[in-house]
């Protein structure tokens, strides 16, 4: 796996660990960052789930399917939890997870309100770091939701630094590590530093809890937790687990800085609390799940166990003050005791030595010569998708009919959301977009995830590709699943692009994974050309694909009868996907001959798109307008009449990436395709320069292109044009062309859109996306790739002007290198020393620059981070960026 690589502790640990079920990979960070608000747990007959299970129940309710906490540890089940609890003395509720607006409560959208970073974190979670900024003043939570619900869609959101309520420094910085001595013994270090200017009192309530299994009717076993029995009172605090699953386990708590309590309850609702005492039954828990929130703020002594035991306890240190710029520890050690004697090794030894290996192992990830700044960047974005890693449960046929000891849900969920998708049966570690705005997978931003995944955990990457392809995930009919909102929306085909790009960092190896993945996608393959080519005419069309508000109106929904929408996007992504396929089948046809005709059948389906788009002939829809040199999007109403959207946007660069080198070796190594190739270029000689690219005349190396040369020239002029697409910090997803607006009249009806570099001003899609202008990395990431394949081609030595009109030609290769600068850059720290990057609401100062912040997409001006704030998910692809400077190898 690692072939040319040093092996360092952390690749013999991963050289060991190619099962999701591995040893190493037992216990990981695997607690998502919100569990409330998610489709799993709404049980609702009308769908809200925001409403169903809002924050202000979520340290009240047990959660059905998985569980959420601060810098959360959970085994690969999530059976035990650890997570951090805090209390500032001032709130009122424990500091037991992340807040945040719903997507109603926010002015863009759902949005966390709190500022946190991970720091590091290795592929097995032998190591891993993450920061949280606690306020030292009460939380302002109802003034949060209060002054961003009176806030419009043309304005900022309010945010926490807003409120006043870290000026000074006034907050203490809380680093959470883990560290394991071996697969069953992780260490916790907590340690919380005062930066402001006064001494604070802080609460340290490191809880452990068990997921409620056993409330729902289908397994009435219960685990249990309890205070060792013999403590006698002095040093280290041991509390004993047993589980049916995970057999007896311990939690030892130092003694530094004193001596800590111990709170016991049930992870089991509150059903007093919110449904009143007639709700709950006579043998029902009198210390639910809320108990130790309600012995620490509330002072209430006897609302914890007083026999030490439960499904759920708090480690309660309390420092009555912690002086300015002084720092409070304390650890705990969770061990798995089956035949194991006691830890050895001494918690702080084992944190340091893991500490280091993290070090050495990236040190051989990133390439020689890679800045200390860069380096750092790449680090925390490989950080942030390590902990992005979220146990995901959902067995939707259960999820629809609800629990034999619970109420049955209203009939109206079996008509409701994802009732087609009743194979889902889903329990597994998958990688999230996001700790908290997007706790949930989508499957073409986790394609984007694995790729710079690839470079530190190829297994895992190509687990997770073909995770979404098994059969208990993929739809019978060949779909791939969406999001839990709705597994039957239509997103982007990037299944096949990534999966090669893996396959290459790979080191171009793994036959066995490439092979699967073929197999699947050509059941995935039909799925788009019935569905979203009814006309069989090669042009697609598919809804709003992922890029939500970029059109003139909702694209994703239904069009008046006779009418529908020929997508240059959709096109695009298909001749991808056909070009993708062609590659992955040339790959395995040197081994095996068979995948020569598969080969074949996706080189035919790709000349047929790419024909479709050159509009040779007639019958269809020509997507290309030659006067506006750009593809748009047609409209084609009942009568055939076409109406062409003149919006240049990113669904017009979307082309340029159906772009494929085919090898020097096809020539002679596979016959049926190379057969195939000279009959078709004898019958249709005036269609192979525009399809068939070559450098020279006579060289055996071809390029495959959707687009023909002129059209290529045309795109990538306004590609590069600093009024057009090309900011500052890579490509914008609208023109700035379009910064006075666009208005068009079909049938009678205006619509209009115009570029806005930053959040979105319309309530499209609940307010809370904005392809109207910012950067987004994903696109930018098949833009650069396609810029490459075909600057080692067709476009080997051909200059092209960047900016454009700057006089200053630079080879197509030399203009991806220069792309991909400017998207590191925003990371990099500036003059200032602030990243443009980092959001605007984000204060500056030494403690706040430090931090790179990876965002869901950027303004297309400043560069500034947008939307959801922890999106380690498609935006870790900076990693890929600086672990690739010249792309991936082996093309």
């Amino acid at each position: 796996m690692w072939q040319g690589w040093s092996v360092t502790a952390e690749h013999q640990r991963l050289s060991d660990s190619a099962d999701s079920r591995a040893a190493w990979r037992r216990w990981g960070p695997y607690v998502s960052a919100r569990q409330w608000g998610t489709v799993r747990e709404d049980y609702s007959a009308d769908g809200d789930a925001w409403a169903y299970l809002p924050f202000e129940h979520s340290h009240l309710r047990a959660y059905r399917w998985g569980e959420d906490g601060l810098a959360g540890l959970c085994d690969v089940d999530g059976y035990l939890n650890l997570g951090l609890a805090l209390w500032n003395g001032r709130d009122d509720r424990l500091k037991e997870r992340i807040f945040g607006l719903t997507n109603p409560q926010g002015n863009h959208g759902e949005d966390a309100k709190e500022y946190w970073w991970a720091l590091d974190g290795t592929p097995t979670h032998s190591y891993a770091s993450w920061l949280y900024r606690y306020p030292q003043a009460a939380y302002p939570y109802e003034e949060l939701v209060r002054v961003n619900g009176r806030r419009g869609h043309g304005e900022e959101e309010y945010e926490l630094a807003d409120t006043g309520i870290l000026d000074q420094d006034r907050f203490f910085d809380v680093t959470v590590t883990h560290a394991k001595a071996s697969p069953g013994d992780v260490c916790v270090e907590i340690t919380a530093t005062n930066h402001g200017p006064d001494p604070a009192p802080l609460h340290l309530l490191p809880q452990v809890w068990f997921r409620n299994t056993w409330s729902w009717g289908l397994d009435d076993r219960r685990p249990q937790l309890w205070l060792d029995e013999g403590d006698a009172g002095a040093g280290p605090v041991r509390v004993l687990a047993r589980h049916h699953e995970l057999g007896s386990l311990q939690v030892v708590a130092e003694d530094s800085p004193v001596r800590p309590r111990v709170l016991f309850c049930d992870n089991e609702t509150n059903l007093a609390t919110l449904y009143g005492e007639g709700a709950v039954p006579e043998d029902y828990t009198a210390y639910p799940v809320d108990a130790v929130d309600r012995a620490v703020v509330h002072g209430q002594a006897d609302a914890c166990d007083p026999r030490q035991r439960g499904t759920k306890m708090a480690f309660w240190w309390h420092v009555e003050q912690v002086a300015p710029g002084e720092s409070v520890t304390v650890r705990l050690r969770l061990t798995e005791l089956q035949g194991r004697p006691d830890p050895e090794t001494p918690l702080s030894e084992v944190v340091a030595r893991r500490k280091q290996e993290a070090v050495e192992f990236y040190a051989d990830v990133l390439p020689e010569g890679t800045s200390e700044e860069d380096a750092l960047i790449a680090r925390r974005a490989f950080a942030g998708l390590q902990w992005g890693k979220q146990l995901y449960l959902y067995d939707v046929p259960r999820w629809l009919a609800g629990d034999p000891a619970q109420p049955a849900p209203p009939r109206s969920r079996l008509d409701g959301r994802n009732k087609h998708w009743q194979h889902l049966n889903l329990a597994e570690v998958i990688s999230m977009p996001d700790e908290w705005e997007y706790p949930w997978f989508a499957t073409w931003d986790l394609a984007f995830h694995c790729v710079p995944l690839a470079h530190v955990d190829p297994w895992f990457a190509k687990w997770q590709l073909l995770l979404m392809c098994r059969e208990w995930a993929m739809h019978p009919n060949g779909q791939l699943a969406a999001y839990e909102w709705n597994f039957s929306d239509v997103n982007p085909p990037v299944h096949p692009w990534a999966a090669w790009q893996v396959y290459a960092i790979d080191g171009n190896q793994d036959r066995d994974f490439l092979q699967r993945i073929v197999i699947k996608m050509l059941l995935n393959f039909p799925w788009w050309v019935n569905r979203k080519d009814p006309e069989g005419s090669n042009i697609f069309e598919g809804g709003f694909l992922g890029m939500d508000n970029v059109g003139l109106f909702d694209r994703s929904e239904p069009l008046p009868d006779g009418q529908r929408l020929e997508q240059s996007d959709a096109t695009a992504w298909m001749g991808m996907f056909c070009l993708r396929m062609l590659r992955m089948a040339i790959e395995l046809a040197r081994e095996d001959p068979a995948w020569d005709e598969v080969a074949t059948k996706f080189l035919v389906h790709f000349l047929a798109i790419a024909q479709a788009m050159e509009d040779v002939g007639s019958g269809h829809v020509s997507l290309w307008d030659a006067e506006d040199e750009f593809f748009h999007d047609v409209l084609v109403d009942e009568n055939g009449h076409t109406f062409p959207l003149p919006v240049r946007s990113m669904v017009g660069l979307l082309p340029l990436t159906g772009v494929a080198m085919v090898p020097n070796w096809v020539a002679y190594e596979l016959p049926d395709l190379t057969d195939f190739f000279d009959g078709w270029t004898s019958r249709r000689p005036e269609l192979a320069d525009a399809l068939l690219h070559t450098n020279r005349r006579g060289h055996s190396l071809r390029t495959l292109s959707m687009v023909d040369r002129g059209q290529w020239r045309a795109t990538v002029r306004r590609l590069l044009d600093e009024g057009e697409f090309l900011s500052p910090h890579g490509i914008r997803s609208l023109s700035a062309a379009h910064r006075d607006g666009i208005t068009v009249s079909v049938h009678g009806r205006d619509m209009s859109l115009k570029y806005v570099p930053g959040e979105s001003d319309s309530g499209m899609f609940g307010g809370n996306s904005n392809w109207r202008g910012p950067v987004w990395f994903p696109v930018n990431a098949l833009l650069v790739d396609a810029l490459r394949n075909y600057g080692r081609a067709a476009g080997a030595g051909e200059t092209v002007e960047m900016p454009t009109g700057s006089g200053r030609q630079l080879t197509v290769t030399e203009v991806a290198d220069e792309i991909e600068d400017r998207l590191v850059g925003m990371f990099r720290p500036g003059p200032d020393g602030r990243r443009p990057a980092t959001p605007r609401h984000h204060p500056s100062g030494e403690l706040w620059d430090a931090h790179p912040t990876f965002s869901e997409y950027f303004h297309g001006d400043t560069g500034a981070g947008l939307g959801a704030s922890h999106q380690t998910g498609w935006t870790a692809l900076v990693a890929h960026f600086i672990c690739s400077p010249d792309g991936i190898p082996n093309r």
